[in-house]
C-alpha cells in the first residue's frame, strides 16, 4: 500500500521515488507526490525524511537535521 498524505483542503497524494543516474556514475532518487498510485509508489517516509505541506497545500519532503 502507498504512502498516502491528506493535505489541509482534504486532498490526498501518494508518495512515489523514481531512480536516476547522475554524472558521476551513482544514482540519485527523485521523491514526488501524486494524486494517482503509479509505478514507483513508496510504503513509507524515506529514513530522514519528514512530509511537509506548502502554502499551496502541495505535500513535500523535507530532510530532517
Amino acid at each position: 500500500m502507498a504512502y498516502t498524505f491528506t493535505n489541509s483542503k482534504g486532498t490526498q497524494y501518494y508518495l512515489h521515488g523514481r531512480s536516476r543516474p547522475n554524472k558521476s556514475g551513482g544514482t540519485t532518487t527523485l521523491y514526488f507526490f501524486a494524486k494517482e498510485v503509479k509505478e514507483g509508489a513508496l510504503d513509507a517516509v524515506p529514513a530522514g525524511y519528514t512530509v511537509a505541506e506548502m502554502a499551496t497545500g502541495l505535500p513535500v519532503l523535507k530532510k530532517t537535521g
